[in-house]
């Protein structure tokens, strides 16, 4: 049963549970919010590697089929930790004080790498960011944390 810790697998199969159903597994378009349940943070490019569908009702995940998916993501090595994103909105922060223009974020999460669309950088926003100041600025390691301590799932 693939190299995964007995305590992990113990958050696997509770991740299963809400998610699936007795027997069948977990619909596999919903792949990735159970790995990103279980912690990781799988691209969606890797989803799709891994067995993820665009559609429900396509295929099912069994536990047994699950776990050497979740070792394998577990291990990948692409997947960005909070430094990766600090750094990255560091790119922003002209006054070097930990602000950026709420402006810019929206303009990256919508154009950049696996973009968002509007709604969704919305209900990103209202769940995990603070109000914008007078000129625009938001502090980001803020959004960052609670972004990756409570992710948001998208339908």
């Amino acid at each position: 049963m693939a190299d995964v810790p007995k305590r992990e697998v113990e958050n696997v199969e509770f991740v299963f549970e809400v998610m699936g159903s007795p027997g069948e597994g977990i619909d596999a378009f919903d792949l990735g919010d159970a790995l990103r349940a279980l912690n990781l943070n799988p691209t969606l490019a890797l989803i799709e590697k891994m067995g993820g569908t665009k559609k429900r009702n396509e295929k099912k995940i069994k536990l047994d089929e699950f776990l050497p998916i979740y070792s394998q993501v577990k291990k990948e090595k692409e997947q960005g930790c909070y430094e990766d994103f600090i750094e990255c909105l560091k790119l922003y922060d002209k006054e070097e004080n930990g602000t950026m223009l709420l402006a810019e974020l929206q303009h990256a999460l919508l154009a950049l790498g696996e973009s968002l669309d509007d709604e969704q950088v919305e209900n990103l926003f209202a769940d995990c960011m603070d109000p914008e100041d007078d000129e625009g600025f938001i502090p980001y390691s803020q959004f960052i944390q609670r972004l990756m301590s409570d992710p948001v799932v998208f339908d």
